[in-house]
């Protein structure tokens, strides 16, 4: 199946691994639902503020979020674009899957 924009596996990588921590994915959700300072977020969680920021790049480095100066702070912005084409990819294996089942209950069928 040939996908237009679709992921290096390198990429792939990258954003399944940051999305294996719930810390990470939790931060993807604050700040898709609202753009936040990485104070605020660290304000949220029980870790140092130099754990939540090494979150946030492994979600930058990801593609998932943006990082942007504002004075002395860093705001940080989930990015629709890039989870949108996670939800392609996971829905392209989906239909992979589903064809190879449908074959297999097929060959089932026959016997």
């Amino acid at each position: 199946m040939v996908v237009e924009n679709r992921p290096s596996d390198a990429e792939v990588d990258r954003i399944f691994r940051a999305l294996a921590d719930a810390t990470r994915r939790d931060i993807l959700r604050r700040t898709l639902d609202g753009q936040a300072s990485v104070s605020q977020l660290a304000a949220a969680y029980d870790m140092s503020f130099a754990a939540v920021q090494k979150h946030v790049a492994v979600l930058e480095g990801a593609g998932l979020v943006t990082k942007e100066p504002a004075g002395r702070e860093r705001i940080v912005r989930g990015n629709p674009v890039a989870v949108q084409r996670v939800r392609t990819l996971l829905d392209q294996y989906e239909q992979i899957w589903r064809a190879r089942i449908a074959r297999l209950d097929a060959l089932l069928a026959d016997d």
